[in-house]
């Protein structure tokens, strides 16, 4: 049996952009992936809201810091076979003042912890999978909120430059996946996914992991 560790945020935890609470279990994407991968796999969804790739947040937590817990969760589970890092929109927050290529540093911290952990089978290096956040989007809703639009407005045009940003940071750090390629984000807060996004996540990223790590 192959295990995979999904590390991310609110969009790994299953948020529901309709409802605020969180997707049923059959939902996420995380689920999905371990129905297409199948029993021979054991898909592990560590998603935390709110989590950040590399900051301490002064107004909700240290906790939210995904590089502090990273080492430990990677510990907790092992051997992995892979661990997949989907992560970077809740660094576009305003008081993080963190550019696109400020972001990507960040997921690449967490590749670097990946890769020297020791956590794999007979303690080698777990392969990675970093997906690229879809952009954000300026949705009806936020535009209603004028002291919000202008912040949003700054963090969509960041995240546009994800995907470019990501690949040139993370060059042969692991293996990409552009979310941007087959989702997008929801159109109700702009930020989470939907549950057709989850859907077509969670089987693009079984069929990326047949194809491109375990050959299937």
């Amino acid at each position: 049996m192959k295990t995979i560790l999904c590390y991310g945020d609110s969009n790994t935890w299953g948020y529901n952009p309709q409802t605020k609470k969180r997707y049923p279990y059959p939902l996420r994407w995380t689920s999905i992936l371990q129905k297409e991968l199948g029993s021979n796999y054991e898909v592990i969804a560590e998603g935390l809201n709110a989590r950040t790739t590399i900051w301490d947040d002064p107004l909700q937590g240290k906790y939210l810091n995904g590089q502090r817990f990273l080492f430990t969760c990677l510990h907790t589970h092992k051997p992995l076979d892979l661990v997949i890092i989907f992560l970077g929109t809740n660094d576009l927050k305003e008081r993080f003042q963190a550019s696109a290529l400020k972001v990507a540093q960040g997921v690449l911290t967490l590749v670097e912890i990946v890769k020297t952990s020791q956590t794999g089978p007979e303690k080698t290096s777990p392969e990675i999978l970093v997906i690229i956040p879809p952009p954000l989007q300026l949705t009806e809703h936020i535009k209603k909120f004028t002291h919000l639009c202008k912040i949003h407005e700054q963090a969509v045009q960041k995240s546009k430059a994800f995907s470019q940003t990501f690949q040139e940071v993370l060059k042969n750090q692991g293996h990409l996946f552009a979310a941007a390629d087959f989702i997008s984000t929801s159109k109700i807060d702009g930020v989470h996914l939907e549950a057709k996004a989850h859907a077509l996540l969670g089987k693009k990223i079984a069929a990326f992991v047949k194809k491109r790590l375990f050959k299937i």
